[in-house]
């Protein structure tokens, strides 16, 4: 199984090659933006623009777990890409184990934390008199479901760094399935509303999460979660946390700039806030492919870098850069001219389709070159550039998009607030492809 795994990274032709990698998981990324898109689908066909608000709001609790799992997972997956190259399974094997346990006790810590300052984290999120209750049901369910979430993401990143993209992406179709399947019945049927759909979530979660610990005891050759094999190592828990941390902070960041956001579209109304939530779901569809395919090709970078071939290593991200130009141009002219009836999909009101038709026909200019971002990011970590990785990671929601947003909202009101995010893309992929010519 090894030698298989190694001869896609040594001996495939490089297109070939990035594409067994990729499809997966940019097919495990689809699972996952309809896994997020069946949750405000279903809870917009109750027509009540304070529900979808209120998943919009508690959006971003949800990206700080998954930041949590990009340290463990992101950063324990580039490492192992890189030990694979240099065929030290055993490392291999403490990486995903201390990999496992870490997410497991951030997990428990952040239930712990959210339940006791839940109130404190819906205050700051944006929750209004009118959504507070709903945003209130769906918190409590996700906190108490937080280490499932965190491995969910985690665990699947671990599996596909070892090139078993398949079985990650079957990992996710599996929870996927089963939250479609469970949201109308609890959401609709049930009559739970927005807790149904959390509900939903963390079930899913920890379908995924199991398939995937059945994977790691009978299907993997190298990676294990066996508490053998878990050890404080200064130099395992260092490569971690040099790609681990920079990688989680673009989701910190995200839900950071997302309480930041929905603080300033809440003074606009609840409508803004809803039309704002159903518009960032749809838009994660392009960006979570060109997530996927970057990613996909990961495994691929990390593994040449550290066996020496340059060359194929260069190759690799050129044809991933060219695919991802294909994609972001597509969906950009997809939405611009279908925006009104996506957004009609999830919600029948008639104020928040307005505004959201606005709102895409805004966010799709950077589409077309997005994905070099995540290239180059991805490429940062693969070959353990952890500050170029970090300054990458803090720029797109932080840095970039804090200050452009302030701006915006204080000087052009709401039209700020719809230009911001493509502004700061534009100006996070200039940013990467400075610090790319320096490096190489």
């Amino acid at each position: 199984m090894v030698i298989e795994k190694n001869d896609i990274f040594e001996n495939m032709p490089v297109p070939k090659a990035v594409l067994k990698l990729a499809l997966p998981t940019m097919m495990g990324m689809l699972v996952s933006v309809i896994y997020n898109l069946a949750d405000t689908f279903f809870v917009g066909q109750l027509n009540d623009p304070y529900q979808v608000a209120a998943v919009t709001i508690t959006m971003p609790i949800f990206l700080f777990l998954m930041a949590f799992g990009s340290i463990f997972g992101i950063g324990g997956g580039a490492f192992i890409s890189r030990l694979l190259g240099m065929k030290d399974y055993e490392s291999v094997k403490k990486t995903s184990s201390f990999a496992f346990y870490g997410g497991l006790f951030v997990g428990l810590v952040c239930t712990i934390l959210a339940l006791i300052f839940m109130p404190n984290l819906l205050n700051i999120s944006g929750a209004s008199e009118n959504t507070y209750l709903f945003a209130e049901n769906y918190l409590r369910v996700i906190a108490l479901g937080a280490p499932v979430i965190i491995l969910g993401f985690s665990l699947g990143q671990l599996i596909r760094a070892e090139g078993s993209a398949k079985e990650a992406m079957f990992g996710m179709m599996l929870g996927t399935v089963i939250n479609i399947i469970l949201d109308p019945i609890l959401i609709l049927w049930a009559g739970w509303g927005v807790q149904g759909a959390a509900i939903a979530t963390v079930i899913a979660n920890l379908i995924s999460v199991l398939y995937y610990l059945r994977y790691f005891k009978k299907g993997s050759s190298v990676l294990s979660v066996s508490f053998s094999y878990f050890v404080f190592d200064s130099k395992i828990i260092g490569e971690i946390f040099s790609i681990g941390i920079p990688a989680s902070l673009n989701s910190l960041l995200m839900s950071s700039s997302n309480i930041v956001l929905n603080n300033f579209a809440v003074s606009y109304g609840d409508n803004v806030v809803a039309a704002f939530g159903v518009i960032g779901r749809i838009n994660m569809l392009p960006i979570f492919l060109l997530i996927g395919l970057a990613q996909g090709a990961q495994p691929l970078l990390g593994y040449n870098y550290a066996s020496g071939n340059i060359k194929r290593m260069k190759e690799a991200m050129k044809f991933t850069g060219m695919i991802s130009a294909g994609i972001g141009s597509l969906f950009a002219i997809i939405f611009f001219f279908t925006g009104r009836s996506l957004v009609r999909i999830f919600i029948d009101d008639a104020n928040v389709i307005l505004l959201g038709e606005q709102f895409i026909r805004v966010i799709i200019l950077s589409l077309p070159i997005l994905g070099i971002l995540m290239l180059i990011t991805v490429t940062f970590q693969a070959i353990g550039a952890a500050r170029p990785s970090l300054i990458l990671s803090v720029a797109r929601q932080g840095f970039v998009f804090l200050p452009v947003l302030l701006i915006g909202n204080y000087f052009f009101g709401m039209d700020g607030l719809i230009f911001a995010q493509p502004i700061a893309d534009i100006g996070a992929v200039a940013l990467a492809i400075f610090l790319f010519k320096k490096i190489k």
